[in-house]
């Protein structure tokens, strides 16, 4: 990996992070656009940069970080379903489904056509939403974090999963989009500090730069990707993401046939 692979899966990263079609699965993706060995330390390097994503809500949403703790006690109830599954599956995921460009592109697939048919759905639906955070009961912030478990499987989103969790759950989507980027602190944090505790030990030293270079990158991209999603459900639904995500799925399938 080069500095430029670096920065591209950094920026990647930053853009894809929160919208509802998979970072993890574009970054696998991109790493085989741009020929990048499918190495132990390129599934790190995956994982490790979306701490520079998470750092971004930190930054943006430090206010209620430091002063909700009724929101950190939906966020930590969301968190344990979540950190249960991830921690007895990790080495399932990393072994068999990081990197594996097959079931990236039907989950995008899938997953595009699922959220489709359930935003033609949803638009039919009528009754009170949830206005906030501080609102979700804590039966339904672990059905939240239960469905973002979904999202081991790269090319699911844990974005597109919290929010459409949400969504069913009577959650506001201004709201359950809000409350899927703080859900992600613990869940990233988890993911990457897990990651760095087993593959630390093969992490070479002229690597860390590396990882340094795409945590800044991601962290830089992020903090706009965030900002635009948050005035973009305002007025939208997530049709387009549906639309895109089959379109790539279509257009990678007939990449790998050629």
């Amino acid at each position: 990996m080069t500095i430029i692979h670096a920065i591209i899966l950094g920026i990647v990263e930053g853009i894809t992070e929160f919208l509802p079609i998979s970072s993890t699965g574009h970054m696998i993706l991109a790493g085989n656009l741009l020929h990048i060995p499918q190495t132990e330390f390129l599934k790190t390097f995956e994982i490790f940069i979306q701490l520079g994503a998470i750092l971004a809500v930190v930054v943006l949403f430090w206010k209620r970080l430091t002063t909700s703790i009724e929101s950190w006690k939906r966020i930590i109830i969301g968190f344990i379903p979540t950190g249960i599954i991830g921690l007895a599956l990790y080495k399932v995921v990393k072994t068999y489904l990081l990197g594996n460009s097959t079931v990236v592109l039907w989950s995008l697939l899938l997953g595009g056509i699922a959220i489709l048919v359930f935003e033609l759905w949803y638009k039919r639906q009528e009754g009170e939403r949830i206005e906030n955070i501080e609102s979700i009961s804590y039966k339904k912030s672990a059905l939240v974090g239960l469905a973002q478990a979904v999202a081991i499987v790269p090319g699911v989103s844990r974005s597109a999963a919290t929010i459409v969790g949400g969504l069913l759950l009577g959650i506001k989507r201004e709201t359950i989009v809000e409350f899927s980027f703080l859900l992600a602190i613990p869940t990233m944090l988890a993911a990457s500090g897990l990651d760095l505790l087993k593959s630390a030990s093969s992490i070479q030293a002229n690597q860390i730069y590396l990882l340094a270079i795409g945590f800044v990158v991601s962290f830089v991209v992020a903090l706009g990707s965030i900002k635009f999603l948050l005035n973009f459900v305002k007025k939208h639904t997530f049709i387009p993401f549906a639309i895109y995500r089959i379109a790539v799925a279509i257009l990678f399938w007939i990449l790998i046939v050629r």
